[in-house]
């Protein structure tokens, strides 16, 4: 199963890549969830969160060509549920519009009936990134606040 997400962001390539890359910024619309790496191709990286004990997930870098594209495997540990699943894949182009960007997420190689939790947040995490690098704000939704607080335990 394939899922596709597009979205036009008035930003640079350069300023899109570092939201995509740089662990705080991310934290910032990706449900509070920092993630970390060396950027490398063959590299790993891992997604946490301050309120957590575990990661919330992990993977490969396979492809790294900044700012244009990044390839990663990703195994979700969030829960019980979702660790079932194993390993997916997540591409992320960005194809420079004007004075924006055209950004493609697609998170690929899920089996057929996945669960839902593996790619439902994508559009609420694409208008996060959207909203971040347009006016500075953050969204405020539920699942942007979900580990937005200390006591949240997952």
């Amino acid at each position: 199963m394939k899922k596709v997400f597009e979205i036009y962001i008035k930003t640079t390539p350069e300023r899109l890549w570092e939201a995509i890359t740089n662990g705080e910024m991310r934290s910032k619309y990706n449900f509070g969830a920092r993630i970390k790496s060396d950027w490398k191709a063959g590299g790993r990286y891992e997604q946490s969160h301050p309120s957590s004990h575990t990661l919330l997930g992990e993977g490969q870098n396979l492809e790294v060509d900044p700012p244009r594209r990044l390839v990663q495997t990703m195994v979700a540990l969030w829960d019980d549920d979702v660790k079932k699943e194993g390993a997916s894949r997540i591409t992320w182009e960005i194809e420079p519009v004007g004075d924006s960007c055209h950004l493609t997420v697609t998170h690929d190689q899920l089996r057929e009936g996945a669960n839902e939790q593996l790619y439902g947040g994508w559009p609420m995490i694409l208008s996060g990134l959207k909203t971040l690098l347009e006016t500075g704000e953050l969204l405020t939704t539920p699942g942007s606040l979900m580990y937005a607080t200390p006591s949240s335990r997952r």
